[in-house]
């Protein structure tokens, strides 16, 4: 079997990734991909033509294929921007690993973020919550949200729940804002760096003087006993800072800027919050379809696959274009609306498969949390400016609102 013709001329001028027009939408030149789905064929930044999935069933069938590998080290792993190229030296603690060593990396963690366990730290959350909104409206409005509440709530969430000292936030928080979305390659290699040596400091000193996070549990238990060395418990403590504070942080602010703009949905939600059952789980599993912040999952074939008409040749770059898949209208009716009382949930905002995002259940949390009471104790909150003049951020990051200026 071959690839079609007619959708790679269709497609080869697409080009990924590509900045949103509307914070919350699918990029508009994304258009072309949607007209053939659920394969098609993309342009990186280097010229390389890869292949990208958007259609939901066929991206659940691969993300679970062991002919595609997410090991970053592979010579052929596709790099959507320069920057990530120049991330690929080395391995990704998790993301960036196949089995058996994810497996046995993933094991190691599931404990601590299984539901029970997170479930246990709700009151947690809540009082986070509570204390900073408490401060917002203590200084009165207007306020900016992402730094006075969306960033800080799964930072110091992610802070306790590793045992890393808040009291350090604004430099890791600077490094992976640097990481992610560093100026030059360069400048995100340094960062990386800098938080590796913050780390292996940090074990160090957790060595001499232990603490109760999990990333004391992880040097009592599986440094001490070899299971892990140094390097790679670094590598691990990095992904679970970065990803335990990033995601959220924008889902909680793109999740408050959409809903603003969704007055009807949010009036909605708002009477379903204390229902029975209430409302806010499905309204959070909406927003995570519906908002798609990680647009972009990437893997490299090790294999010939046969698929969907086409064949993914050995070596060929795959991206999952999250944005896509999860408004694919061959499994969602009208995906384009918000809508709290969907029949299929089955999106891939958290991936599927063995990568399937590990931290789910805390991420949840959070949001179920952090939007309620920042909705029921702000029944007044809006926009401090028009919608237009708020700075979201480019499409080669994870998505989300560089500033959320709001009033009561």
């Amino acid at each position: 079997m071959t690839e079609s013709m007619e959708a790679t001329e269709a497609t080869d001028t697409v080009a990924f990734p590509q900045d949103r027009t509307c914070p919350y939408h699918p990029p508009t030149a994304y258009a072309p991909l949607r007209e053939t789905r659920p394969l098609s064929r993309v342009s990186l930044f280097d010229g390389r033509s890869v292949w990208v999935v958007t259609g939901q069933k066929e991206a659940r069938e691969l993300l679970i294929d062991p002919r595609l590998s997410s090991d970053r080290r592979h010579e052929a792993f596709p790099a959507p921007t320069e920057r990530f190229a120049g991330l690929n030296d080395r391995r990704i603690a998790l993301l960036g690993v196949d089995d058996p060593e994810h497996n046995t990396q993933r094991r190691m963690l599931i404990p601590s973020f299984s539901v029970k366990r997170i479930a246990a730290m709700r009151p947690r959350i809540q009082q986070t919550v509570d204390g900073l909104l408490d401060a917002m409206i203590e200084q009165g409005p207007p306020a900016e949200l992402v730094g006075a509440f969306a960033l800080p709530v799964p930072s110091m969430v992610i802070c306790a729940l590793l045992g890393v000292p808040y009291a350090d936030h604004e430099f890791f928080e600077e490094q992976s804002r640097r990481l992610l979305r560093g100026p030059t390659s360069e400048d995100s290699r340094q960062a990386r760096d800098e938080l590796d040596a913050y780390f292996y400091a940090l074990i160090d000193s957790k060595r001499r003087n232990p603490g109760d996070g999990l990333l004391d549990e992880l040097i009592q238990q599986q440094l001490a006993s070899g299971a892990v060395d140094r390097e790679e418990l670094v590598r691990l403590a990095s992904i679970l800072l970065i990803a335990g504070h990033e995601t959220t942080a924008n889902m909680i602010s793109l999740g408050t800027f959409a809903l603003l703009q969704h007055p009807e949905r949010l009036a909605e939600l708002r009477t379903g919050m204390r229902a029975e059952p209430p409302l806010m789980p499905a309204a959070v599993e909406e927003l995570l379809r519906f908002l798609s912040i990680a647009d972009g999952l990437l893997r490299v074939a090790t294999e010939d696959i046969e698929f969907a008409g086409s064949t993914i040749r050995a070596d060929d770059g795959v991206v999952f274009s999250t944005s896509l898949i999860n408004r694919d209208d061959a499994t969602y009716e009208t995906p384009e609306e918000l809508d709290w009382h969907r029949p299929n949930r089955h999106h891939v905002a958290f991936g599927f498969g063995i990568h399937q995002c590990l931290g789910q259940n805390l991420a949840r949390a959070e949001m179920e949390i952090a939007l309620g009471t920042l909705f029921e104790r702000l029944p007044g909150l809006r926009l401090a400016v028009p919608a237009q003049e708020i700075p979201f951020k480019p499409g080669d990051t994870i998505q989300g609102m560089l500033e959320l200026p709001v009033t009561w």
